[in-house]
C-alpha cells in the first residue's frame, strides 16, 4: 500500500531516505487524482522495499505543497537524496511513471 506522507513525517520518510521517493500530491475532490490512485498503489507494490511510493493530501498537508510550489494536481515529484530529480503533472499512463522510476532509482 502507498505510504502516506504528511507535514510531520516528510523530512524523515522522504528527504532523509536513501531511496528514490515518488510522491503523489492529490486531493479527495480531484477527479484525475482518483484516476491515477490505482496506478500509485500498483507501483507501491511493485517497487516495495526499493522505492518509497506515497501520497500527500494537499488539503491536509499545506506546508509540503507550498514548499514545492504545487499549484496543479495531481503532481508527482520524484525525490532522491533530498532533491527533486523529476516531476510529472496531470494524469499519466503507468508507463510514464515506470520510465521515471527506472531512470532515477
Amino acid at each position: 500500500m502507498a505510504l502516506e506522507f504528511t507535514d510531520a513525517n516528510f523530512k524523515t520518510n522522504v528527504l532523509e531516505s536513501d531511496k528514490l521517493s515518488v510522491i503523489d500530491f492529490w486531493a479527495e475532490w480531484c477527479g484525475p487524482c482518483r484516476a491515477i490512485g490505482p496506478v500509485i498503489e500498483e507501483l507501491s507494490k511493485e517497487y516495495d522495499g526499493k522505492v518509497n511510493v506515497g501520497k500527500v493530501n494537499v488539503d491536509n498537508n499545506p506546508q509540503i505543497s507550498m514548499n514545492y510550489g504545487i499549484t496543479s494536481i495531481p503532481a508527482i515529484l520524484f525525490v532522491k537524496n533530498g532533491q527533486v530529480v523529476d516531476k510529472l503533472v496531470g494524469a499519466q499512463p503507468k508507463a510514464n511513471f515506470v520510465k521515471k522510476i527506472e531512470q532515477h532509482k
